[in-house]
């Protein structure tokens, strides 16, 4: 395995580095830019399923050594046997300790579905889409060139932009201005299952007075972000049942009801025409103020041009605005099956409809009393809920049968725009890039609620990837110039006061 960071030694010449300049970052970027996008490639290589144990440790080998190599001190936790690795870097135990949230695994991969060979075998693809040979950067290095690979953006980039930027300080013997601490979850994409317990039980070590996530895309205007909030979820599987096996439409339709239409005609009743949630008290809690609805405003967002880009004709009515609606708790259907389609469709009447829901929480809306809600209307719509498969004597007694099984993932999070940590962190991005945005959430979901609540620690995600990153699907990229602005804003950060 090909490392290119090597152990080197502070002197007596070591200085803080709160007063290197936009011009000084750049050229410290550009100095070690080429090294950092072959580190990159060898990092990419390593295929990181979190669902395979194998995967989870060569990357945390990879990473361990990383991170000793920079004069970290690391610790593999485990937690409900699954392993994690700590790292710190202590400058001066007085001053303040910032945690960094580094997520290395990434989503599964169909490799039928990549146009290379393989999701692990990274490429470089200039704006024609045509491949580049790693050899070219050698001679130049194109910022609108794209990297191909799984986690290029999510979140192995963001990563080794951090790692970049401690390795590009430390060789310049400059000192962070702040302790380090850094959690590295090698299984982000599962939801973290462990890392609740973890923190847990290890308050003490992951104690900090900040958290800065190295996780998520930037906003979709691309212009560099740091995001105060993300959203929670939870997951439901509402499975409706009929006869006991699928039956004849020609013996039995018209007599023997249809589990299908029933499950349909249950979800299309939770929400109206304007895609609101019509389950009572689904919304209650949330307050959009003057203040939240002006600072949505400062987002340079056209509605109409986002339209056209994902390809609708109008947005539900859930917010005035993109932004505005994600502040809301959803509710949104990510499956369904009763039957074959297509060449496997027969003429039968199912025997059960299955529905997968996803639920996106806000803070306002914890998941428990979100799936209380949609329990209290499946009743009150006539559902009988039951635990298993049903009986005879159930089926014989009760007209709609159904089970819902749950899963409450990770938990809503968000910090006051106006926060200590956002000025610190505005500062750090004034000087890297110049012009930022502070958005007050996302809608996705990450699984800091944990540390949040556990350690009392504010929380803000700093975003780099571009947002045309194929995000989750085949061909995920990240673009050389977000992952340059990536490794500038890290070389910042590390660089500004936390006082």
């Amino acid at each position: 395995m090909r490392i290119l960071f090597v152990l080197l030694y502070f002197t007596s010449l070591s200085v803080f580095g709160q007063n290197l300049s936009k011009l000084e970052i750049n050229e410290i970027e550009k100095a070690e830019i080429k090294g950092s996008l072959l580190t990159f490639r060898e990092f990419l290589k390593i295929p990181n399923d979190g669902n395979y144990p194998q995967q989870i440790e060569s990357n945390l080998k990879w990473c361990e050594k990383t991170f000793q190599s920079l004069g970290f001190k690391t610790t593999k936790i485990i937690s409900s046997k699954v392993p994690h690795l700590y790292a710190e870097y202590i400058v001066d135990p007085k001053k303040p300790n910032v945690l960094f949230y580094l997520q290395i695994d990434g989503q599964p991969v169909d490799k039928s579905a990549w146009t290379q060979s393989s999701p692990f075998e990274p490429v470089i693809k200039n704006q024609k889409g045509n491949e580049i040979s790693w050899q070219e950067i050698e001679k130049k290095i194109d910022p609108e060139w794209k990297i191909f690979a799984r986690s290029a953006s999510d979140s192995k980039g963001p990563a080794m932009c951090f790692i970049s930027a401690f390795y590009a300080l430390r060789k310049r013997n400059i000192v962070p201005e702040y302790n380090i601490k850094v959690i590295m979850d090698f299984q982000e994409e599962l939801s973290s299952p462990t890392i609740a317990d973890l923190v847990k039980k290890n308050r003490a070590l992951l104690a900090a007075d900040r958290l800065v996530i190295m996780d998520g895309t930037r906003h979709i205007s691309d212009i560099p972000t740091i995001m105060f909030g993300a959203r929670g979820i939870a997951t439901l599987t509402l499975t409706i049942y009929g006869a006991k096996e699928n039956l004849h439409s020609g013996q039995y339709g018209n007599y023997a009801p249809n589990p299908a239409l029933k499950l349909a005609k249950l979800l299309a009743g939770m929400k109206d025409d304007d895609g609101r949630v019509t389950i009572p008290g689904y919304y209650d809690g949330v307050n959009i103020t003057e203040a939240d609805k002006k600072s949505f405003a400062e987002i340079p967002e056209n509605m109409a041009e986002l339209n056209t880009e994902i390809g609708i004709a109008e947005a539900d009515k859930v917010g005035e605005s993109y932004q505005e609606a994600m502040q809301f708790p959803s509710l949104n259907i990510r499956g369904m099956r009763a039957s074959n389609i297509g060449k496997e469709a027969t003429t039968t009447i199912p025997n059960m409809a299955i529905a997968e829901l996803d639920l996106r929480l806000v803070p306002e809306t914890p998941g428990s009393r979100q799936i209380s809600l949609i329990k209290n209307y499946l009743t009150q719509h006539g559902v009988t809920l039951i635990d298993s498969l049903p009986t005879d004597q159930q089926r014989a007694r009760f007209k709609t049968l159904a089970t819902l099984k749950q899963k409450e993932g990770s938990l809503p999070f968000r910090t006051p725009m106006d926060s200590a940590i956002g000025q610190w962190l505005g500062k750090a991005m004034e000087r890297a890039v110049g012009k930022f945005l502070k958005v007050r959430a996302t809608g996705g979901s990450q699984p800091m609620a944990s540390f949040i609540e556990t350690l009392h620690v504010p929380a803000v995600s700093l975003r780099i990837p571009n947002p045309d990153n194929n995000i989750h699907a085949p061909n995920e990229n990240i673009r050389i110039r977000h992952y340059e602005e990536g490794i500038k804003m890290c070389i910042a950060l590390l660089t500004q006061k936390a006082d």
